[in-house]
């Protein structure tokens, strides 16, 4: 398999999860504007799995969900067809529509004014996830799933964005606890090479 990335994007997520889940995946560095790879996803955007039979798969929530299926016993996803899968697609949606699509507008560097009107919409939903940190180690329990390494790569923005964490505890700690983890730890360094 090979995985289409952009280093600082949300194609970390599944990086992280092709080394937690131990998976051979060849990680490529698209220029996401070129022919070659617009003739990979006509989308124009990362991330992208090549299947080892020549077929795509886009959308970063499909891809750590069928990263995560093919090493089952890495525990990254519940079972397809249980409660649980669905609340791990419950996260996934939330941190894909809530949280990154959040982040998006303070990236075109927007007015002061319209920048701390984003900046609290999201402050809002960190409040959100801090609560529900308080009582779980991560997004799903007690386990290490793919909505952390997603939500994880969301964060990450925060620092590049100036937001700060600190004032939600949880989430700060899981945060870091996350950061500390032996594939985030290669997959961030691999992406910086």
């Amino acid at each position: 398999m090979k995985l289409f990335i952009k280093p600082g994007a949300c194609s970390l997520s599944p990086h992280i999860v092709s080394r937690e889940a131990g998976l051979n995946v060849e990680v490529i560095k698209a220029d996401t504007k070129s022919p070659g790879f617009l003739a990979i996803n006509p989308k124009g955007y990362i991330p992208v799995l090549q299947l080892d039979n020549g077929q795509h798969l886009t959308e970063g929530v499909a891809i750590v969900q069928y990263l995560a299926d093919q090493k089952p016993e890495a525990g990254l996803a519940p079972k397809n067809g249980t409660l649980e899968r669905y609340r791990l697609q419950e996260w996934l949606n939330y941190i894909a529509t809530e949280m990154h699509k959040g982040f998006s507008p303070l990236f075109r560097k927007p007015e002061p004014a319209v920048r701390q009107q984003l900046v609290e919409g999201l402050e809002k939903k960190f409040a959100f996830l801090a609560q529900h940190l308080e009582k779980n180690a991560f997004m799903m329990g007690e386990r290490f799933t793919v909505a952390d390494a997603y939500l994880f790569t969301v964060l990450t923005w925060t620092k590049s964005l100036a937001i700060d964490l600190a004032p939600f505890t949880a989430l700060k700690a899981w945060f870091d606890k996350v950061a500390a983890r032996p594939s985030v730890v290669e997959a961030q360094k691999a992406e910086r090479s």
